[in-house]
């Protein structure tokens, strides 16, 4: 298992409750996955965007660290391309 740390940029027009069934799905890739989520959170609400994504000038930021066997990253990373409600998605591995 490998350490990663994966950065989320959200709609930011959810409802406080379709926002965190989003932040739920997040972590339920990993953890479906025989991964172990060590943090996850909140990082930045609807912070202002540089420049359009999907007609969205800003977005909810979700932060998460987790451990996972590098082999599934691939298999985790199209599960969030197809979330429509992801903007973007960026994940690294830490040393």
């Amino acid at each position: 298992m490998k350490k990663y740390e994966a950065m989320f940029m959200v709609k930011p027009d959810l409802g406080e409750a379709e926002t965190k069934n989003v932040f739920q799905q997040i972590n339920d890739a990993i953890t479906k996955n025989s991964g172990e989520i060590v943090t996850s959170g909140l990082w930045s609400e609807k912070k202002p965007l540089y420049f359009t994504i999907k007609k969205y000038r800003e977005a909810i930021y979700y932060l998460v660290e987790f451990n996972l066997d590098p082999l599934v990253i691939t298999k985790i990373k199209s599960q969030y391309r197809m979330n429509e409600d992801i903007l973007r998605s960026l994940i690294l591995k830490k040393e």
